[in-house]
């Protein structure tokens, strides 16, 4: 059974930082790309960073570009999200997510349940 379990989410300043972890397990975590995406109430999800198997090439949103840093550890099967200089338009739930194939624009196939992230004076 495949689990994505994520942590670190909060209550952070605008311009704070925040480091989310992933744990995932029931399937072989170093053949697939990864994905972190995000969602806010009433709206569809928005795709926020992708990581291909190897961790060598990445995606990420044009809106988090420079901010966000997304990573992988598959000796410890953990995917993680580095967000920096955040802003209260990234307050959200994230979500880390098993995509389907290697390609970095694959479908997903599952995500975790998913961590609140609210960036609040």
């Amino acid at each position: 059974e495949v689990q994505l379990v994520e942590t670190g989410g909060g209550l952070v300043q605008p311009g704070g930082s925040l480091k989310l972890s992933c744990a995932a397990s029931g399937f072989t975590f170093s053949s697939f790309a990864m994905s972190w995406v995000r969602q806010v109430p009433g709206k569809g999800l928005e795709w926020v960073s992708q990581i291909n198997s190897g961790g060598g090439s990445t995606v990420v949103t044009e809106s988090v570009k420079g901010r966000f840093t997304i990573s992988r550890d598959s000796a410890k099967n953990m995917l993680y999200l580095q967000m920096n200089s955040l802003k209260p338009e990234d307050t959200a739930v994230y979500y880390c997510a098993k995509l389907k194939g290697n390609d970095l624009y694959s479908a997903i196939d599952y995500r975790g349940q998913g961590t609140q992230v609210t960036v609040s004076s």
